[in-house]
Order: C-alpha cells, then structure tokens, then sequence
C-alpha cells in the first residue's frame, strides 16, 4: 500500500493530492502510531541525521506554493515574539495587531481568527513570508531534532501536508523499529 500512495502522490495534480490527504493519513494513522509508539521508546543514534535527510530529499521535489494546505486549513500558534515583530512590520501596536488578526483559543494560545491566513496571497504566498511566525517557518516539523517526541504533532500534519505524509513513509521504509 506504501508504494501505492507514494506513486499516487507523485503523478496526481496537487488539488486532488490536497483533496485526498485527509483520507490517505487516515488509513495509514494507526500503522503511523505504532510506528511512532516503537520509535518513541528506542529512537535509532542517527535519526536526526535521517530525518534531516529526509526532509531534504523531499523539500528538493516539493514546491510549497503549489499547495499552501497548511495556510488554508489550519493556523499556527503566534508566540509574543512573533507578534512583537510582525506588528512591528505592520507598524502597529501589538494589542492592535491580536485584536485584528488572532483571538486566544482553548488552550491559551494566540491563534489566527479565520481559516485560509488572512497572509496568504491568491497565488500561495505569504505576505509577510519575512517576519512570519516561527511556528510556519518550522512546518512540517520533519527535519527538527529530536523528532521522535513531537509523534502527535507529525500525526496531524501527515493529514495536512503531502510533504509531511510523504516523509513519514519514507521514514518507515528507512527506519525498521
């Protein structure tokens, strides 16, 4: 089934790659959980040199912009530092900035009000792809250290991004638990 995904992934359009995501992700969660469940509890010596790996080696064949499925269908978190400096960009006041653009969600944290980014361009760029919040800037997440502890995180985001799915299945094909 791996290789079929993954060939599928390759040579269908990105709007029907997008559209069938969520369903591909959810017929691989529970093999992804046992997965991630065994690497939790003995994580090869190397695996950030792997996962970095990885992530390259899909980053080099994945464009972004002709996806943008993380702008569109969930919001990162904003630290205070992100809104210090994106509000200093838009030369606003912080205070000015959150009650224009983020509200606080159910577990206290700075969240955009609205679904696609109100930052996201018609043609997938970012408007403020400089100062955006580090929480884009690291998304998918593949390629940080430590990867064997953020499993619930990268469960998610094989749902979201192709790049991430992809990368997990690279991963399980790489790494025998």
């Amino acid at each position: 089934m791996q290789k079929v995904w993954a060939s599928f992934f390759m040579f269908a359009g990105m709007q029907e790659v997008i559209k069938d995501l969520p369903k591909a992700a959810a017929i691989k969660r529970t093999e992804n959980k046992k997965f991630f469940q065994k690497l939790k509890k003995r994580p090869p010596k190397d695996l950030d040199y792997v996962m970095q790996e990885l992530h390259e080696a899909e980053f080099s064949r994945t464009d972004c912009l002709q996806c943008a499925n993380c702008c569109k269908t969930t919001g990162p978190l904003f630290t205070n530092m992100d809104i210090d400096r994106i509000s200093k960009h838009f030369r606003m006041k912080p205070s000015a900035f959150v009650e224009a653009y983020l509200k606080i969600d159910e577990d206290n944290d700075y969240v955009l009000q609205q679904l696609p980014c109100a930052f996201l361009d018609s043609d997938h760029r970012c408007s403020i792809y400089d100062v955006r919040p580090k929480a884009c800037r690291e998304f998918p997440h593949t390629d940080r250290k430590k990867f064997h502890q953020i499993s619930h995180l990268t469960l998610k985001n094989v749902a979201i991004c192709p790049a991430a799915f992809n990368i997990v299945e690279a991963m399980k094909a790489k790494i025998k638990t």
